[in-house]
């Protein structure tokens, strides 16, 4: 029966995904839901089987990273809002010049890691130094040292990969296509960590 009514773990069946992410589409409007007098969703065969028909082709655009990064930014700009920011001992040391830089420089890390995951090795890598490079002289004339240079960058990098492990478990993005973002954005923000220390140290080294 093509109009049969399925529970929401019939339909996660029926589309191959979690029901946590049936329960996520239902709730946001993309996917076609029923609810009962009691509040129950419901939902109709016919309607999931064309709604799979006519979005698969959308739902692995979806799952693109460059698509997906759009919504980590705004999950990273949630968190840094929640106060977790102000609660970092090298922020504390920062007048409000020095944090609204700091806050401004996390922009450059997001973007820099979208033009990566579109970019070659070569030009990541470059991206990259380029960064690392912004960190550490930041770090340099607001008086932080190398250590607390450091633990900046952790915080945003840290605050990045929650956000993306978050939006791929929401989106049921396929482990391979998940562990292949994770490598690139490690190996990415390993490569700014790197030029981070060096540039201040060689910033040092010339005073």
């Amino acid at each position: 029966m093509t109009d049969e009514w399925l529970s929401l773990s019939d339909a996660a069946e029926l589309l191959g995904v979690h029901p946590s992410t049936v329960r996520l589409w239902s709730d946001k409007g993309i996917l076609p839901v029923h609810k009962t007098q009691g509040g129950h969703r419901r939902y109709k065969r016919s309607e999931i089987s064309l709604w799979a028909q006519t979005n698969s082709k959308s739902r692995l655009e979806a799952l693109k990273p460059e698509s997906m990064m759009q919504e980590v930014i705004r999950n990273v700009r949630m968190h840094i809002s929640d106060g977790s920011l102000e609660a970092e001992s090298w922020y504390q040391k920062l007048d409000s010049q020095a944090r609204m830089q700091y806050r401004m420089s996390s922009r450059s890390l997001f973007h820099g890691l979208m033009n990566y995951i579109a970019a070659d090795d070569e030009e990541g890598a470059s991206e990259a130094y380029a960064i690392g490079y912004e960190y550490a002289s930041r770090a340099r004339r607001y008086n932080l040292s190398y250590v607390d240079a450091a633990k900046a960058f952790l915080f945003f990098r840290d605050t990045l990969i929650e956000s993306v492990v978050k939006v791929c478990g929401e989106a049921n993005v396929p482990a391979s296509q998940s562990s292949q973002m994770y490598s690139k954005i490690h190996r990415f923000t390993d490569g700014i960590l790197i030029s981070l220390l060096q540039t201040y140290e060689s910033l040092g080294n010339s005073r």
